[in-house]
């Protein structure tokens, strides 16, 4: 039984790989390109107008990693991530109503052809996390990390996901030309998805910063928009390392891509936050895993996004010598 599971696992991932690019191409055909006009006046007549009040110092966009099933359906675990930024940033705006792994921001159980399935895999991973059909979730969405780090189909993808974060702060009372900081916060993929929208929304006019948190980064052209890119990783997290081995442009060699320019300028901080791993055990947003001085691998997370959004240093856990 098992080994059919895994076998069934395999197909669908394959299938994935096949079809992933294939979301944000035909997405772009049947309304994406209109929907870029529209959004392009949109932002030329916002910066020929006063800018109205602006309800909030700073907007903070949080961008989910891969086991999201949509915009609010997000792992449970990332929750308390979300309410700690929420509580502990007054005047802020901590938004997280943008699925970023579909160009459209459409959820997997919104009108799509396999949203019963979905819904299915929503309901038994609610269930038991740990169940391997979950795993779907994060093999689909996975792929589409991929699809926005392509040099190919990378900025379909891409303006598709900034127009729904710029929607998003839209409807949060945000008005371009008002100079008022955003800061893309992204766990896991949605790091790599924040960088490919910071292309449009930097170029938008907006101040803006990234901060990954274990996000497997690529040297997005996305990287030359920001203002700043704070990278979080765990010593032990070895996905988060496997961002500085795919992309080219992330090796020590690379001179003059994004990442490199962005190193050599100051714009990229890395911080290694202690021994997290990626998931399972030990991760960014473990409650039951404590660092020497008594605070959990989850508020240590939490404090260091704080931190730099507050623009202070982050308090990492010391490197055992």
């Amino acid at each position: 039984m098992i080994v059919s599971l895994l076998a069934l696992l395999v197909v669908v991932v394959l299938l994935f790989l096949a079809v992933g690019p294939l979301e944000a191409l035909g997405w772009w055909r049947a309304e994406g390109a209109d929907e870029a006009v529209t959004t392009l006046a949109e932002i030329r007549a916002a910066h020929e107008s006063v800018p109205e009040p602006v309800p909030y110092s700073h907007y903070v966009v949080y961008l989910s990693g891969i086991g999201a099933i949509d915009g609010t359906s997000i792992p449970e675990e990332e929750q308390p991530l979300i309410e700690h930024l929420r509580g502990h940033l007054p005047g802020f705006a901590v938004l997280n109503d943008v699925f970023p792994y579909a160009p459209d921001n459409r959820g997997l159980t919104a009108a799509r052809p396999m949203a019963r399935m979905w819904s299915w895999i929503e309901k038994a991973r609610f269930a038991n996390p740990e169940a391997l059909v979950a795993m779907l979730v994060n093999a689909r969405n996975a792929i589409q990390l991929f699809v926005c780090a392509d040099r190919r189909y990378g900025p379909t993808y891409n303006i598709g996901t900034a127009q729904a974060i710029l929607h998003s702060l839209f409807r949060a009372g945000y008005q371009l030309g008002s100079d008022v900081p955003v800061t893309l916060v992204g766990w896991s993929g949605g790091g790599q998805i924040a960088l490919g929208a910071s292309w449009y929304l930097g170029r938008a006019g907006i101040p803006l910063t990234v901060v990954s948190l274990g996000g497997m980064l690529s040297d997005d052209y996305g990287i030359d928009e920001l203002q700043h890119l704070w990278h979080f990783r765990g010593s032990n997290d070895g996905l988060e390392k496997l961002g500085g081995v795919l992309f080219a442009g992330r090796w020590p060699g690379a001179v003059g891509s994004p990442w490199s320019r962005g190193l050599k300028e100051g714009r990229i901080s890395v911080y290694e936050l202690g021994p997290m791993q990626h998931n399972v055990t030990r991760h960014y947003f473990d409650t039951k895993t404590f660092a020497p001085d008594g605070r959990s691998y989850l508020e240590v997370s939490a404090e260091a996004i704080e931190a730099v959004l507050l623009g202070t240093e982050p308090k990492v856990i010391p490197v055992e010598k």
